[in-house]
């Protein structure tokens, strides 16, 4: 019998009383997703993606977690053709969102936003097709370039859905996004800037990033963590508090030019910022419920959620230092409801309306 190798040897014997805890956590651990398996032809995914989508209630909707396009043109090109040329496309996932006042059966896309996007980019006329390699002959056509009968063989190809149930909370959908994307992880933007934009205030971000108080009122999974988005919320809280009203359409560029310039300058009031940033968490604590999460269950925080509640408490304090609400009921008012959800944090006026929303009810007599 041949010798048993180092590693082997080394490795410590795994008790039946371990393989029983580890079997226990497993079955503690599992959450039961149930869900259906559907497929829709393109044409009427990019109907329920595009219908609604100006005043957010579009059914088929991008969440504040996931990104913006990152797609390049050729990116998108590439898959396009694929659709054209018949080859399987992964199932997009998405989840049933009930809401329990003035639910609409919205539809949450878990993973696929960057396929759905492109489908309506080239469905709309806004993506001329270029790099193409097994259809070099479609290179420079648009959607309307194509002959009428292609036209209505894309727009009937269709792709399996793969729809979650109501009961998949927030929880299990972001930590299934997070999942499916680990395999091909691009850096996000807080990671780039990160790369390319050292300097004092992104180094006073990060010292901000640990607060403690911070951290346990909005609290972030290990993933998130690893992949600075305590540093994004940082930045944005700033960001929006001296320059929301200044806001384009592009939170990336938005971000990044308040990050340089605040570099470039050096010069910016860490004594004051720390202030109103340790004040602002103070006030959360004291008069928020659950701090910046939605409820007593909810273990993560919507960016755009964030946003509101800190920089809308910010300004507010701004205005009256020894500020006492007279009243935080509207927190589950249908507005702050409809201010803080879903895909808005790409609209200048929802933007400047969720901020200003908050101020006004702290500050209400």
């Amino acid at each position: 019998m041949p010798p048993k190798s180092k590693a082997t040897n080394s490795k410590p014997r795994i008790t039946n009383a371990q393989k029983e805890a580890a079997e226990a956590e497993i079955r503690e651990k599992q959450k039961p997703v149930d869900y259906q398996t559907k497929e829709y032809p393109v044409e009427v995914i990019v109907q329920k993606y595009m219908e609604g989508r100006d005043d957010d209630t579009n059914e088929l909707f991008i969440p504040d977690y996931q990104r913006e396009m990152i797609w390049e043109e050729k990116r998108q090109s590439k898959f396009i053709e694929s659709v054209l040329l018949g080859l399987p496309i992964p199932p997009i996932f998405v989840a049933d969102i009930y809401e329990r006042e003035n639910d609409l059966g919205r539809l949450e896309i878990v993973d696929g936003t960057q396929r759905i996007r492109a489908l309506s980019i080239f469905s709309n006329n806004e993506l001329t097709l270029e790099g193409l390699k097994k259809l070099e002959k479609l290179n420079n056509f648009t959607f309307a370039d194509l002959p009428l009968a292609r036209q209505r063989r894309f727009n009937r190809t269709t792709i399996r859905m793969i729809q979650l149930t109501e009961k998949a909370d927030e929880e299990v959908r972001r930590d299934m996004f997070e999942r499916i994307n680990t395999g091909s992880i691009v850096l996000n933007d807080m990671e780039k800037r990160r790369g390319i934009q050292r300097g004092p205030f992104l180094n006073f971000i990060d010292q901000l990033s640990e607060n403690t108080k911070f951290r346990k009122l909005c609290p972030f999974s290990e993933a998130l963590v690893k992949r600075r988005e305590p540093q994004e919320f940082v930045l944005r809280f700033f960001a929006y508090l001296n320059n929301y009203q200044n806001f384009g359409e592009q939170v990336n560029l938005f971000l990044n030019d308040y990050l340089e310039k605040n570099n470039k300058d050096g010069n910016f009031d860490r004594d004051k910022m720390e202030g109103e940033f340790e004040s602002m968490l103070d006030f959360v604590e004291k008069h928020f419920p659950y701090g910046f999460r939605k409820g007593k269950n909810n273990k993560s925080v919507p960016r755009i959620r964030f946003e509101a509640i800190s920089v809308g408490t910010a300004l507010a304090l701004r205005k009256r230092k020894n500020l006492k609400p007279k009243s935080m009921e509207w927190l589950n008012s249908p507005e702050f409801k409809e201010y803080t959800t879903s895909d808005s944090s790409n609209s200048r006026p929802k933007v400047i309306r969720r901020i200003e929303y908050v101020r006004d009810q702290l500050l209400a007599k």
